[in-house]
């Protein structure tokens, strides 16, 4: 029998003790607690360091959807207030530089109001932190596209978007306006400033392109920029550069060469997380590939021009590149990393030119933060967080010394659910390499379970050593007594640049080796009983629950959601080519047999396991032609017992309450049927 683990130590390291003492966890969870969890997000300590805001989200069933509003938390108090009411999903709570006001997005509608603000289109509004007085601050036609409040607190840059027409055929795309063009109609940014002493605008930038993302430097004297040609994935992902714009004389310089690209070991990578250091010296940012570490990037102005280079990392540490931030008024550069399904995070101290190899781990142990804010006039880090036995809190480290100190207990009800049991696994996969997951177990049980595989997406990601109970199967399927096996296989992050890069050229492969191997290891452990399997995955995870039922029969049930099956038909219609020509090493026209050999298509003729399909209708990611094709094989060809289900409206991950519902009861009688009643 597998070793039941203690929970009430892991949540006694974060908690009061008489919440671990006091919780008799005899609620047996069911599919509806799912929709009891609040989410949080966006976490933001105020420049004092005396309160921070963040997003919680709950779910609306007479909306049909999750709406997410603000909290104000005080720091020594750890009183809560929140501040924001309507179903407008508030976003992106920015504070002003007095602590007094935050300012965030929103989208306020009321009746059949049809001029901004109250229009539901994308406004920028203000609140007093103790929730009085909100106010709107912008009403734009078409609303904005993102902002930033000035170090002074005197100015608020916006950006928003429009539109041109351009090139030989101008005359007729104006004819015929309502047609849908492949190019010549150009979208392009704009950015504002708006005065808050008089409020009066100023454009300050109208170029021919569009930026992704900006950042303000401190002292109020540039912009920087990222930059692609138009609004295309495929053209952000190969095109884009860092460009910056002097505020007075209006000069663009570009910061990126036009060979920078040329050093990365793929040219389509991504740009992302402007950040400028407080003396406004120095510009962090970085690029993300598909199936290529990401990288971390500094320019640093000595003289005029900017000084580029990367920061060192340790190769067995993978980078958030969407979390970079330099602390307080410091040159101590911070993100979010991953290593083995723990996510801390980290900071490189004092970066300057030739000063910039330690690294240093801010918040070291089994963690999984999410989200971060450093408040600026201290060391105080603000996080969000999660445990073994809690979703996301909001915890506080106040010096690199102190311990983390957690705030508040937004999911109290889930203290009293009979979680699973948590752990990492540790097995040989292919070619000898070492490879780990997560394992989730009943809280009790005395023989081999029915296991479910649980394959997460990407595969540039990972499962994480935390509770997590969403929509794929964790928490929720260990509580009908499954085991619940979520494989980190070749590719994912965390584990090292070579086990990701491993991946590129060997799909469907070597991680389903990994993933196979994975499950003869918790059979042999007596964990998993071997005539009860089923697959599971979403994404990346559907693409190898497609390839898993395609190589093997030994699965009884499985549930593929958005999952490729052809690599050529996706590399063209995918919004995001690139992952294709990086993981397949080339264009379909070069090497044909490679995207044969990485698509399930050409060996469906061996599946015989009953599988369920999901996919959103107006998936840009993986198109529903994948899931189509699929359903078209397994039950027009192939008479295999197949269902499939397509989700209106819905892109490329479920947002609808109702979708998500229906997708996991589905799940739930599926395997029922098929695994545990076998």
């Amino acid at each position: 029998m597998y070793q039941k683990k203690s929970l009430c130590l892991v949540f006694f390291l974060f908690t009061p003790v008489y919440l671990c003492l006091a919780a008799e966890r005899n609620h047996d969870i069911d599919l509806n607690d799912y929709f009891s969890i609040s989410f949080l997000t966006d976490c933001d300590s105020s420049p004092d360091g005396e309160y921070a805001v963040y997003r919680e989200g709950r779910w609306d069933k007479d909306k049909n959807e999750r709406n997410y509003d603000l909290w104000c938390i005080e720091i020594s108090s750890h009183r809560k207030q929140r501040l924001t009411f309507d179903p407008a999903n508030d976003d992106h709570p920015a504070w002003s530089p007095n602590s007094e006001y935050i300012y965030f997005t929103s989208r306020r509608k009321i009746g059949s109001e049809d001029k901004p603000p109250y229009d539901g289109s994308n406004q920028i509004w203000r609140i007093n932190r103790d929730g009085k007085n909100l106010v709107p601050i912008t009403r734009i036609k078409d609303g904005v596209d993102s902002f930033q409040i000035s170090a002074n607190g005197n100015y608020l840059y916006y950006q928003v978007s429009a539109e041109k027409v351009s090139g030989e055929w101008v005359e007729l795309r104006n004819s015929y306006k309502d047609l849908e063009y492949g190019h010549g109609v150009n979208p392009y940014s704009q950015i504002w400033c708006l005065n808050l002493d008089d409020w009066r605008v100023e454009k300050i930038v109208d170029e021919d392109f569009v930026i992704k993302e900006f950042s303000l430097s401190p002292d109020c004297k540039h912009i920087a920029m990222i930059t692609t040609p138009d609004d295309n994935l495929i053209t952000y992902e190969g095109k884009s550069r860092i460009d910056l714009i002097d505020i007075e004389t209006r000069k663009i310089t570009t910061v990126t060469p036009a060979d920078w690209r040329k050093n990365h070991p793929s040219p389509c990578g991504w740009l992302s997380s402007l950040c400028w250091s407080n003396d406004s010296q120095a510009l962090g940012f970085s690029i993300s590939f598909d199936g290529y570490p990401a990288e971390i990037y500094v320019a640093e102005w000595l003289k005029e021009l900017p000084n580029l280079y990367p920061l060192k990392r340790p190769s067995f540490l993978t980078v958030d590149g969407e979390t970079l931030r330099f602390r307080g008024k410091s040159r101590d550069l911070c993100f979010i990393g991953q290593e083995k399904a723990r996510q801390r995070v980290y900071c490189f101290p004092n970066v300057r030119k030739g000063n910039h190899e330690e690294l240093l781990t801010v918040t070291p142990g089994d963690v999984v933060v999410d989200s971060y804010s450093y408040s600026e006039s201290s060391d105080q880090l603000v996080m969000i967080m999660c445990g073994l036995s809690y979703p996301q809190d909001i915890f506080i480290k106040n010096n690199a010394n102190d311990g983390i100190e957690r705030l508040t207990t937004i999911n109290p009800q889930i203290e009293r659910w009979k979680i699973p049991q948590i752990s990492i696994v540790q097995w040989t996969g292919a070619n000898g390499s070492p490879v780990e997951g997560i394992l989730e177990l009943p809280q009790e049980y005395d023989e081999p379970l029915p296991m479910i595989v649980d394959l997460h997406g990407g595969p540039w990601s990972a499962s994480l050593y935390r509770f997590q109970f969403w929509i794929y199967g964790r928490t929720l399927l260990p509580s009908k007594g499954y085991a619940v096996f979520c494989p980190n296989y070749r590719g994912s992050i965390g584990y090292g640049d070579q086990f990701l890069v491993d991946l590129i050229g060997h799909e469907n492969e070597i991680e389903v080796e990994d993933i196979l191997k994975g499950v003869d290891a918790m059979v042999e452990r007596g964990i998993a009983d071997p005539t009860r399997l089923g697959v599971t995955g979403w994404s990346n995870g559907g693409f190898l629950t497609n390839c898993i039922i395609s190589k093997t029969d030994r699965f009884k049930a499985a549930s593929s959601g958005a999952g490729v099956v052809d690599q050529v038909m996706q590399w063209g219609v995918e919004d995001t080519p690139g992952h294709v020509l990086n993981y397949m090493t080339g264009f379909p026209w070069d090497i044909p047999e490679k995207y044969r050999r990485g698509s399930p298509l050409y060996n469906l003729n061996n599946v015989i396991t009953p599988t369920l399909i999901h996919v959103g209708e107006n998936d840009a990611r993986v198109p529903a032609i994948h899931a189509k094709t699929l359903y078209r094989a397994l039950r027009h060809y192939l008479d295999i017992d197949t269902e499939l289900i397509i989700y209106p409206g819905e892109g490329h991950g479920l947002e609808k309450m109702e979708n998500r519902r229906a997708k996991m009861e589905w799940d739930l009688q599926w395997f029922d049927k098929y695994v545990m009643k076998n």
